[in-house]
Order: structure tokens, then sequence, then C-alpha cells
């Protein structure tokens, strides 16, 4: 991800209600990113166990992350990344939720 130009600001930050493995910042947009990882591509693959529920959980991380970071005025937009290793394979999905 920083080959691509996204510079790392925080990993595993962890609240009550939730937690973001990574935090990234590409240019003015804060990337709130999953990682997951699964042997193989059953059950829908690592990308696919993030469901609604643990994506909720995220979001709500990544509010209480951005106003302890941002305060509570004028928020830079954000997006939601998973990283998933499945089979021996990296695939990036931005803007996965």
């Amino acid at each position: 991800m920083e080959q691509a130009g996204l510079v790392f600001i925080a990993a595993n930050v962890r609240y009550k209600l939730g937690e973001i493995d990574l935090v990234m910042r590409e240019g003015p947009i804060i990337v709130f990113v999953e990682v997951r990882a699964r042997a193989s591509l059953g059950w829908g693959g690592a990308a696919g166990s993030i469901d609604g529920r643990k994506q909720q959980r995220i979001i709500r991380a990544a509010q209480l992350w951005m106003q302890a970071h941002c305060g509570s005025h004028g928020w830079p937009p954000c997006r939601f990344d998973v990283v998933a290793f499945e089979a021996g394979r990296m695939n990036w999905i931005q803007q996965a939720f």
C-alpha cells in the first residue's frame, strides 16, 4: 500500500466498540483498512468474512478515531478498504464498504 502512495498513520487501533487494523492516508483521504487472511477461497474467502456487523464495528471505530484525531469540525474524506490474503495471494479492495 505504501508503494501505491499511501502513508501509514497507525495500526491495531482498538476501542470498546471495534478496532481498525490500519489507518493510512492517500492525499487528503483517510483510509481505514481491514486485513483478513484465509487459506482458501471457500465460504466467501477472506473478504466475504467481513459481514455487516463487522463493517458497522469498523465504521464506529473509525468515527471515534476521527473524533480523537480530527476534532469535531471538518473531518477529511475517508474510505474503507479491505486487504484480503487468500490462498497465498493479496487482494486489495478499495472502497469495499
